[in-house]
């Protein structure tokens, strides 16, 4: 049996115990150190989970040769100072959303991880959802047809930052999702927004992303409204899949539903679309814990020194288009032309292939 992974969590606010709480309840993981600037939080923690130390200062956690892996759950502008520390220190790191500030950033820690051998993870936790990877599985299965676009909105009242806009606060989820049922990256990037609260910070976006064949995704992201929304929408030429993300059960809907037009007709006035409405079917999908089943990935990549589903490079290229948006709302929405490796993801490229062929 493998020693267990000690494992030390920087941060312990708003993200940081849901990680505590996973990482302890691992037999593979040792939840071995947190640290925090407050020592209210500390003083929790250490009630929850007495066996565990407890710092204010990350330098120590570093500094503790029985610590394998350290978790960083800060606000972004922390991200890199913290994870270059501890990839230099020697620690293998799993980051929370987005990866870093800027995609030299992201670049370097890239870097400095696979220069020392070590474990970079960035936490896009719906990459280790259930629903994300049964709607990927139905897509490329072509139960669908061919995808046509992809519809996302995340919306709330709150939580407002006051360092990065809304986008970059929830639309990496989104992001992640779309390239990984897309499978590519995207040749464009289109973003509009404003800032209605804090006039330095936008509070409301419309991100669009231009793929190849005439493919596009949308994503809405917004602090100001009334209710919680968590929903996305796959739309193909035979069906479409709706996610619900706030369902407690039924997270995934597939409509049998289509519009066609006639291949042929000699006039307007001959011209009708057809509306076909069939059934609607909800697939048995596995109830687990993303965060849960994320864990584990980061634990047994370090185990086995195997690639993490959400590994650095996936996060390089959530921060890449998270910039090209930030660019294209300073254009006033302009058109911001992605250079993206091509290709994300092997069984989709082999798709393609063999679609080709």
């Amino acid at each position: 049996m493998k020693k267990p992974v000690a494992i030390g969590i920087i941060g312990y606010g708003y993200w940081g115990p849901n990680l505590a709480r996973n990482f302890h309840a691992l037999p593979s993981a040792k939840l071995a150190a947190v640290c925090d600037l407050s020592e209210a939080r500390l003083g929790h923690m250490r009630k929850v989970y007495p066996d565990a130390a407890s710092h204010a200062d990350y330098r120590e956690m570093l500094q503790d040769p029985e610590i394998d892996a350290i978790v960083i759950a800060t606000p972004l502008r922390t991200h890199h100072a913290l994870a270059k520390a501890s990839l230099l220190a020697g620690k293998h790191v799993l980051i929370e959303k987005p990866m870093a500030g800027s995609s030299e950033e992201c670049e370097e820690l890239i870097a400095l991880a696979e220069k020392a051998d070590l474990t970079l993870m960035v936490g896009h936790t719906f990459l280790y959802s259930e629903p994300v990877r049964k709607i990927a599985e139905i897509i490329r299965s072509g139960d669908i047809g061919e995808l046509r676009y992809i519809n996302c909105q995340r919306l709330n009242l709150g939580l407002f930052k006051q360092d990065i806009n809304v986008a970059w606060d929830l639309a990496p989820h989104d992001i992640s999702i779309i390239l990984h049922v897309m499978g590519e990256s995207p040749l464009v990037v289109n973003c509009q927004g404003n800032a209605h609260i804090n006039p330095d910070v936008e509070d409301v976006t419309n991100l669009s992303l231009t793929f190849r064949n005439k493919r596009f995704a949308t994503v809405q992201s917004s602090w100001l409204e009334p209710r919680k929304v968590r929903q996305m929408t796959f739309v193909g030429t035979r069906k479409m899949i709706v996610y619900d993300d706030l369902q407690p059960l039924e997270k995934i809907r597939i409509y049998d539903v289509r519009v066609e037009c006639p291949p042929h007709y000699d006039s307007f006035a001959e011209f009708h679309y057809s509306y076909h409405y069939g059934d609607c079917y909800i697939p048995h999908i596995e109830q687990s814990e993303p965060l849960n089943v994320m864990c584990r990935d980061f634990i047994e990549c370090i185990q086995e020194g195997t690639l993490p589903r959400s590994c650095g490079s996936k996060g390089l290229e959530v921060v890449r288009i998270l910039e090209a948006s930030t660019e294209s709302l300073k254009a006033q929405g302009g058109p911001v032309p992605f250079a993206g490796p091509r290709v994300l993801s092997l069984p989709v490229a082999q798709q393609h292939l063999s679609e080709a062929g």
